[in-house]
């Protein structure tokens, strides 16, 4: 897994048997992402030069990663590569428009294939975009395996570059979908400030204060007004959508503290709308380690638990891996992949593509 924070590549290694619907989790690796990779990802998110060939390039590259990714997985559980059915590649998204009909994930199927020797589950999302949806978010269907509670309602939120949530009743229609920014615009500002590429703990933005006119401008962003089922990216948010909407005259920290205002109001105004009767909480994903952030989410939403989803035994750092791992064997057995109240799609889809070893 490699989402839209572009801090580098998660990796799971999951073993599935007929007890464990929602698999065990084996082993964990991360690999960061060298810099000039992740600047040169940053660039192609937007029209330039030679931008096929350049694309090509970059998928071949990430798949060298995700291999050599595999290979310390796999050295590091003492698993051998014929044990294992399947390598599922989100790969690197680059563009989201469900609204014209299509996403961009950058990965070589083929060439990871090749240098593994094992088959690879790729290109996730665009069944569910071709039947009519979002494409987006596909996480909720795991958490739904592994996480609904028989009495208890919940909602899982992942703030990864974008935030998503999963509403968990204990029973009937569960719904998710992208609430907003989640640590993207707080990355991207910390780092054209202070040169880290994320600010430790909310620290830096604990200096400041937020700035209500500036919040009141962001949050009008027409997204967080529309319904759900809907899903974003960096093409509604982004260094220049929040430049344009500044004066000059701020303090740096004032307009972190004011972004991370921004990522709390995504997510509780998402939950007080479409999960008011929600009673427990849980954040996964880099923003679980945001301090700041969990405070700013405890008081935003009084009378709800809220913790990360180590209270459940499920580490925060490789949920979405592990339920990629999940959607590879869903694959497998050709059984659907996407909810269809999530993603808005038609109909139930066996979701991704196989590229044999």
């Amino acid at each position: 897994m490699s989402g839209t924070s572009l801090d580098g590549i998660d990796a799971a290694l999951v073993q599935f048997d007929l007890t464990q619907f929602a698999g065990h989790l084996i082993h964990t690796v991360y690999l960061p992402y060298p810099e000039t990779l992740r600047e040169k990802l940053l660039e192609i998110h937007f029209s330039g030069n030679d931008e096929i060939h350049r694309a090509a390039l970059l998928s071949n590259e990430l798949s060298g990663l995700y291999s050599q990714v595999v290979s310390r997985l796999l050295a590091e559980s003492a698993t051998a590569p014929g044990n294992i059915d399947a390598i599922g590649c989100h790969g690197q998204t680059v563009r989201h428009r469900p609204d014209v009909g299509y996403t961009i994930q950058l990965a070589n199927p083929s060439l990871l294939a090749e240098l593994t020797g094992i088959a690879v589950v790729a290109d996730f999302r665009s069944r569910d975009i071709a039947a009519g949806g979002q494409g987006a978010p596909l996480v909720p269907a795991f958490h739904a395996a592994a996480l609904r509670h028989p009495k208890i309602h919940r909602v899982i939120v992942n703030i990864g570059g974008i935030s998503n949530l999963t509403d968990l009743p204990p029973s009937g229609k569960i719904i998710g979908f992208d609430c907003g920014p989640g640590n993207l615009l707080l990355d991207a500002w910390c780092q054209r400030h202070t040169g880290q590429q994320f600010d430790l703990a909310g620290a830096w933005g604990l200096g400041g204060e937020n700035l209500p006119e500036l919040f009141k401008k962001l949050a009008a962003h027409t997204f967080f007004s529309a319904p759900a089922p809907k899903s974003a990216g960096r093409e509604e948010f982004n260094l220049d959508w929040l430049i344009s909407h500044l004066s000059g005259d701020e303090s740096a920290q004032d307009v972190q503290a004011t972004l991370l205002k921004l990522t709390t109001y995504g997510i509780a105004q998402a939950i007080e709308t479409y999960s008011p009767k929600a009673q427990e909480i849980y954040i996964c994903g880099g923003g679980a380690h945001n301090t700041a952030l969990m405070q700013s989410l405890h008081t935003e939403l009084p009378g709800k638990f809220v913790a990360s989803t180590d209270a459940l035994g499920i580490s925060p750092d490789w949920l979405e891996a592990h339920a990629f791992a999940w959607l590879a064997r869903q694959t497998l057995l050709g059984l659907p992949g996407n909810l269809t109240e999530v993603t808005g799609a038609r109909h139930p889809c066996v979701l991704g593509a196989v590229y044999p070893a």
